[in-house]
């Protein structure tokens, strides 16, 4: 195996992966893997070598699924061998869970989150369903121990101990209120563990939820604006079209170095920004915001939060960027393909 940075990127309208291999601050695509019908999301297991890809349903009535992909890392080639089928609907949120023995699922359309156990790459029948409307995202505590389940469309975190078996069990309570119409959407926990954060669709505010460390459960703590304020984007709502009626449209959250900075994406106006976290876990707005990629929908930043991928909906390119505390510096654009919407270091 090389011992590379890959970035792997998700083209939801070429139903595709594209992979690229990352050099000082440069990057090469050095494979695009075809018929991953919809494409929307997947989880990588670096240590396997193995993606976890959620698809969608295909016109010969095929269901939605979750495929086992093997990653080559010297071709970038992703080579098909297993499939759970999904008839509900398939998964917006895939996260691995246990050293790559759980996975965890949430499914906007179908409304539903799932736990399963994976054995020797294979995704077993989910163990556990969980149901709230819109489920966006979910990720597990680092111990595997907790599950957190956001819900875009009942404005709820739900939260739950996970068992032995990947049961999931709710906690007391069950769910922990998000501001009424924020939309939650995705949410990142901290290194330590104390702090879960919320990044919202409608009103594109990060929500900050202090953790209780060993019951595990949540607590609104604080609030702030990650998108630009001077382009006079009004309050969204679910179903309205954001673009027409220029409204607010946050889309991806993720840590930057020492968890100084939260990134965060807005697609109505394609940009990304820093949301600044104070040492006692509280968050203050951007001061500067960044022109992106069409529509940012997904990014991810490499190990160090030295560099920055960023993908477009609305473009067939991605963006490299370095990073530098609150500051992004354009490096490079590359071609991945349509719809890309999904990124991930490996």
């Amino acid at each position: 195996m090389t011992d590379s940075v890959l970035v792997l990127v998700a083209n939801a309208g070429d139903g595709s992966i594209s992979v690229f291999r990352v050099e000082g601050e440069r990057m090469t695509r050095l494979a695009v893997t075809e018929g991953l019908t919809g494409c929307s999301t997947f989880a990588v297991d670096a240590a396997r070598d193995l993606v976890y890809a959620g698809v969608k349903g295909s016109r010969d009535g095929e269901p939605a699924g979750i495929l086992t992909l093997a990653l080559d890392r010297d071709t970038g080639r992703l080579e098909r061998r297993t499939r759970l089928d999904l008839p509900d609907g398939g998964m917006n949120y895939l996260a691995l869970t246990r050293d790559g023995s759980g996975l965890l699922g949430a499914a906007y359309s179908g409304g539903y989150g799932i736990s399963s156990r994976i054995d020797d790459g294979v995704v077993r029948a989910p163990v556990s369903r969980v149901k709230f409307a819109n489920l966006h995202s979910v990720l597990p505590s680092s111990d595997g121990r907790f599950a957190y389940f956001v819900s875009l469309g009942d404005d709820l975190v739900a939260q739950y101990t996970v068992d032995d078996d990947l049961a999931l069990l709710p906690l007391d309570p069950e769910t922990v209120a998000a501001p009424e119409g924020s939309g939650p959407r995705h949410l990142v926990l901290n290194a330590a563990q104390d702090a879960v954060y919320v990044l919202t669709e409608f009103s594109g505010e990060v929500l900050h939820y202090a953790r209780d460390t060993s019951t595990g459960t949540l607590r609104l703590a604080g609030r702030a604006p990650a998108f630009d304020s001077s382009k006079d984007l009004a309050h969204s709502t679910f179903g309205a079209d954001p673009m027409a009626g220029h409204l607010i449209w946050g889309a991806d959250l993720h840590f930057g170095a020492d968890e100084r900075y939260l990134w965060a994406t807005e697609r109505t106006e394609s940009t990304l920004a820093a949301v600044a976290v104070s040492s006692d876990g509280g968050v203050t707005g951007p001061t500067r915001f960044f022109p992106t990629e069409p529509q940012p929908r997904g990014f991810a930043l490499s190990a160090d939060g030295r560099l920055l991928v960023a993908a477009g909906e609305r473009s067939t390119t991605v963006s490299l960027y370095a990073v530098d505390g609150d500051t992004l510096s354009l490096l490079q654009q590359a071609e991945t393909g349509r719809g890309a919407n999904w990124v991930r270091f490996a």
